[in-house]
């Protein structure tokens, strides 16, 4: 619409850089953080991991980077050995069973 509705090209192109720094925002800022909260993957490991994912598989990797570190965090912390990047990969301590649990801080009221 700006380019058939305006003269010369500097809305059209206004309209196109806008539109990719809110996608590049949104893909690896936000994004990120909101399904790594879901995956109880840290946020820092969460971009990073798109961005390598872009980097080796495109936007196929970018979508299958954050499953594969859900799963990479899972096999960690169920291996003795792997547990230390386990913590790393996660924002929770995981338990003897293995199962995930938030540090809630407890008063004696």
């Amino acid at each position: 619409m700006a380019f058939v509705s305006k003269q010369g090209y500097g809305y059209p192109l206004g309209v196109v850089a806008v539109y990719a720094a809110i996608q590049f925002i949104d893909n690896h800022f936000l994004i990120p953080r909101i399904v790594a909260s879901k995956i109880k993957v840290n946020a820092l490991v969460a971009i990073v991991g798109v961005l390598v994912g872009n980097a080796i598989g495109g936007v196929a990797g970018m979508f299958l980077a954050l499953p594969v570190i859900a799963i990479l965090k899972i096999v960690f912390d169920r291996i003795e050995s792997l547990r230390p990047w386990g913590l790393l990969l996660g924002d929770e301590e995981p338990t003897a069973r293995g199962r995930r649990q938030r540090v809630q801080d407890t008063k004696n009221v």
